[in-house]
């Protein structure tokens, strides 16, 4: 009897034990022929394991069977075999695939979580085509799937779609959904978000403030120096730490007392963060305070501080 005789018996064995074992043993041969078969378990398997373990499976590859049967596992009675399409879907790595993927987007049938499944699939292939049904999509009722939209649209870096995302920053009612479009509007080169940024320094949620900080510091905005300063007495320390690497980056020597300051916060991770931003900064009067910091008790700390040294005495 033939491997593929023996394989084709065992994934429709009546034990649904062995189907999946078989699912897992053809997925393995990593030979295109089976993906029919693959596809046909994860479509039609009476047991949600043997679907479940398909769908995880098909993930290896991008072809169009591969992409159309996970798609319609997104809509799957068992919660489990959802999750499994659409991670597989998001590990998606051929642009091609993208093209695939919108059909099913733009069904009118479609609920928000496989519209939310499509867009993360879609995400970091940056397909152009994806640009419009992301657009449509921020406006979305579902704020999953407002939050997936906005992240196609960051990595495709849609100049287009800033003063949208600059909107969905300030007042979209989602915390993910004003995270995520804080993040994205990294995308722009100028000072064309910094109203925004600095605005979002302010905002209810912690973890938006965090990334406004952030995106600034990736931005190098200049302008944003007294707001940052300002988030540097955040209450949450994880805002204070990315307020004091984005002050780093600016370069500017006004921030080197603000930024001293921290050399005495009782988070090590931000005394760290301080004394390497003292290092961007490259000003000499922080020598002393710098010097001060070397007895920290963190090892890490007084590491980052003997590169602090070491860069203001190259400059």
């Amino acid at each position: 009897m033939t491997l593929a005789s023996t394989l084709s018996d065992r994934l429709a064995h009546d034990d649904a034990a062995v189907r999946r074992l078989a699912v897992i043993e053809a997925a393995d041969l990593e030979d295109e022929t089976w993906l029919p078969s693959l596809a046909h378990a994860l479509r039609h398997d009476a047991d949600a394991n043997v679907r479940r373990t398909a769908a995880q499976r098909l993930g290896a590859w991008d072809t169009n069977e591969a992409v159309d049967a996970l798609c319609a596992a997104l809509t799957d009675i068992d919660t489990d075999t959802r999750e499994a399409a659409a991670e597989s879907l998001a590990a998606l790595k051929d642009p091609a695939a993208g093209a695939r993927l919108l059909p099913h987007l733009v069904h009118a049938d479609a609920d928000a979580y496989t519209r939310a499944a499509l867009l993360r699939a879609l995400r970091e292939l940056r397909l152009p085509e994806a640009a419009g049904p992301a657009l449509k999509a921020l406006s979305d009722a579902s704020p999953v799937v407002r939050r997936e939209a906005v992240g196609v649209l960051g990595w495709l870096r849609h100049a287009h779609a800033l003063e949208r995302l600059t909107q969905l920053a300030r007042s979209d009612t989602s915390v993910d959904v004003r995270h995520a479009a804080v993040g994205a509007l990294g995308l722009a080169t100028d000072d064309s978000v910094l109203a925004t940024l600095t605005h979002a320094l302010s905002d209810e949620a912690w973890r938006v403030r965090e990334e406004a900080a952030a995106t600034l510091g990736k931005l190098r905005l200049v302008g944003a120096r007294d707001a940052l300063e300002r988030a540097l007495a955040d209450d949450y320390w994880q805002v204070a730490l990315q307020a004091v690497r984005a002050l780093g980056r600016l370069r500017d020597v006004a921030s080197t007392h603000a930024v001293s300051q921290l050399l005495v916060f009782p988070i090590s991770n931000v005394r760290k963060e301080a004394a390497l931003a003292l290092g961007e900064l490259g000003n000499a009067d922080a020598l002393a305070v710098l010097e001060a910091a070397l007895q920290d008790g963190d090892p890490e700390v007084r590491k980052a501080v003997r590169i602090a040294i070491a860069q203001i005495g190259e400059r």
